[in-house]
């Protein structure tokens, strides 16, 4: 088993050695073992959680990367009329502690049937998806925690 020592966001994707396929929440971790689609297995072991982005390289010890691809989820892609309703949606869906991921001035979220319901109600714009969700790095004198709290948005 090859041991990660270092996470690229720069470097040849053609020249990876094998790529690890893993969800949003999979890809927040402190220590894990990986298998890749050619089989490479891999001991991610730092000393704090890191948060993986769909595209990053794992540094083996042999300097060979891993590609880390973000498996597609069904996500919601919201689009607003105006710059004041995009932040006013912003705001909604901050306020209900909402992993959200900002591509091309659009906002996506995982579907949540209660969220899209409450975003359609005020007046935005929906279009479902498929696609690696990369939500947005949770502040660092933030709560602390992902999507999961300890209560229903329902």
């Amino acid at each position: 088993m090859h041991r990660v020592l270092s996470i690229v966001t720069e470097y040849d994707r053609a020249s990876a050695r094998d790529r690890v396929v893993l969800d949003a929440d999979d890809r927040h971790r402190r220590r894990i073992v990986l298998t890749g689609e050619k089989g490479t297995q891999v001991l991610l072991d730092f000393p704090a959680p890191v948060s993986l982005r769909d595209g990053d390289g794992l540094v083996l010890e042999d300097g060979s990367i891993i590609e880390i691809a973000g498996a597609p989820e069904p996500l919601i892609e919201i689009a607003a009329p105006n710059a004041f309703e995009a932040v006013r949606l912003a705001w909604h869906l901050g306020n209900r502690h909402t992993d959200v991921q900002i591509v091309g001035g659009k906002v996506r979220i995982r579907r949540d049937h209660v969220l899209e319901d409450m975003l359609r109600g005020l007046g935005a714009q929906l279009t479902p998806l498929e696609a690696a969700f990369d939500p947005e790095p949770a502040s660092p004198h933030g709560h602390g925690h992902g999507h999961h709290h300890g209560h229903d948005h329902g």
